[in-house]
């Protein structure tokens, strides 16, 4: 009970560290940080005495205390090797201190800083690490297994955190402008039509950075750009995979790959060809995205007086200006540049939330919506470590990276909503068989449509008005073999390629309006150690994602 209760304190004046730090308190962080480290080793004291490490020591019987003693020390090195440091580098951690004037960001403290925080970092992985691999995985006290469960869940949590803080130290300042100014061309995507990345460029902008401060140059669409850029050498996999679609001349076609430097190194590319100035780096982003920036910064007015919110955003950009403008895409196209210069003016201005700012940016991040490529080499090695570099890993651990891209130059994967299944054998022997399963439905709503909206660019395969034309690619685990394709049930033709190490494997259909087309995968692949991953591509849906594969470490 003794050291239940001291657990509970530290975690509560934990808690309120950390609550304090992000709102510009570092002296009650300060004192709360000790309150915490106090409480842990009092719990790593009773959990560590005679008694307790004999009563350990009885099997069976004794696993609720080896697990708890466990978990104490684990605690304990949080608080005084992770929280303590953390809180003394408080300046450069709370948004309100390290945003200057709600617009410039401070290197002093952020450069302050880091030194700590890769320490705090290195000892943060060390301590996940030791909670992941505790020794007892259940004991036959439920409460006991749910701690342990929820501290492995947050420490894991918080070293990702600490990682992302300490990268960020290291290579913000530069990339914001502080070793001299910065550009950045970035892109809009239009997830209504699907790309590898996300969807198609539908507009652009310069961001331009210095001493911490951002601008962004106005705001101009993709009808500024052309068809027949001079190629950019993507290397021969690329050529071969990508090369009939033209995605370094095309525009249209610049990010059919889900590969997001391939898209920056030919945005780049482009905006050389245009202006002859070579920027620093790409950036991209969506509607929702920027829905969840207008949650923190507010509505933003169109001249007409229309309010543009968090909660209309995404339909009006990606479904309701179709049905506005109809044919008229001059119009439409000013109507949706006009809403992403007035949101990112807002973006630059003055932040009143900076925390809720960061939080939303890096909930961007995590689905893919907010993408960063950095044409200075140390820091896109970086970046690539990140889920803001979207870039495909090249290791050989199981992978499964559904890419489609719409073949119909319509607007209807707005209406697309997709579920993923990736299953595998045991670890047994050298290689195993594995299943990825893709279905696609169709949601597009009865009604009359536009052609732009509805209708097809290219049609070789005569479908009706409404349907989705679609390629569905599988980028496979490295090394993997496709036995067998099937589109509802029925044997398919696969297109094959390579891409970064992984097989690619690609199969073009239709999925008729209102319909729900199956997409069945069958693989044998290698037996590997690591983490089966499944990458979801940023479109308008949330798709079921389930998966079962067997780690094999």
């Amino acid at each position: 009970m003794q050291a239940k209760s001291s657990l509970e304190k530290a975690r509560d004046f934990a808690t309120q560290s950390k609550d304090a730090l992000l709102s510009g308190d570092p002296e009650a962080a300060t004192r709360a940080a000790a309150d915490a480290d106090r409480h842990a080793q009092r719990a790593q004291a009773a959990a560590h005495s005679v008694p307790w490490r004999i009563a350990a020591a009885v099997p069976w019987l004794g696993t609720p205390f080896e697990s708890t003693a466990q978990m104490t020390d684990i605690v304990t090195g949080l608080t005084s090797d992770v929280l303590q440091p953390v809180v003394d580098a408080g300046a450069a951690l709370s948004p309100s201190r390290l945003l200057l004037d709600g617009a410039r960001i401070d290197f002093g403290a952020l450069g302050d800083a880091a030194p700590v925080l890769e320490t705090t970092s290195a000892a943060m992985t060390d301590l996940d690490a030791q909670a992941q691999a505790q020794a007892v995985d259940h004991t036959y006290i439920g409460a006991i297994d749910r701690a342990r469960i929820q501290l492995q869940e947050q420490t894991a949590e918080l070293s990702g955190l600490l990682e992302n803080t300490a990268l960020a130290a290291r290579i913000a300042p530069a990339m914001l402008g502080g070793d001299g100014p910065r550009s950045y061309f970035m892109g809009f995507q239009t997830n209504a039509e699907a790309r590898g990345t996300g969807g198609l460029m539908g507009g652009f902008a310069v961001v331009r950075a210095e001493d911490g401060a951002v601008r962004v140059d106005d705001v101009a669409s993709n009808r500024e750009l052309r068809l027949d850029y001079a190629p950019v050498d993507l290397g021969p996999d690329f050529a071969r995979l990508y090369g009939p679609s033209r995605p370094t001349q095309d525009f249209r076609n610049s990010n059919v790959s889900s590969h997001f430097p391939y898209a920056a190194r030919i945005w780049q590319s482009i905006w050389q060809q245009e202006s002859g100035e070579t920027v620093d780096g790409v950036i991209a982003t969506d509607p929702v995205a920027l829905s969840y920036v207008l949650d923190v910064v507010g509505a933003v007015t169109m001249p007409d007086g229309e309010k543009i919110t968090a909660e209309n955003v995404v339909e009006l950009t990606g479904s309701r200006a179709y049905a506005r403008f109809g044919d008229d895409q001059k119009a439409r196209k000013e109507y949706l540049e006009t809403i992403a210069r007035k949101v990112v003016q807002k973006l630059t201005g003055n932040i009143d939330r900076p925390r809720a700012l960061l939080e939303a940016l890096g909930r961007a991040a995590g689905e893919g919506r907010l993408a960063v490529w950095s044409s200075h080499a140390g820091e896109q090695d970086v970046l690539a470590t990140t889920a803001l570099g979207h870039s495909v890993p090249e290791d050989p651990a199981p992978y499964a990276g559904i890419v489609v891209n719409n073949l119909g130059g319509n607007k209807l994967d707005y209406f697309l909503e997709r579920e993923i299944d990736y299953t595998a054998g045991s670890c047994d022997g050298h290689t195993r068989t594995s299943t990825v399963t893709v279905r696609l439905a169709n949601n597009l709503p009865s009604g009359e449509h536009t052609a732009y909206v509805a209708g097809m660019f290219d049609n070789p395969m005569g479908a009706p008005v409404g349907t989705n034309l679609t390629d569905v690619s599988l980028l496979a685990t490295q090394g993997a073999r496709l036995d067998k394709v099937t589109v509802d049930g029925r044997t398919a033709f696969a297109l094959t390629g390579k891409e970064l190490g992984h097989p690619v494997f690609g199969v073009q259909l239709p999925v008729p309006q209102g319909s729900t087309v199956e997409i069945v995968y069958e693989l044998t692949e290698p037996v590997v150690a690591g983490a089966a991953r499944v990458p979801v591509q940023p479109l308008i849906d949330d798709p079921m994602v389930s998966v079962s594969v067997p780690d094999c470490a």
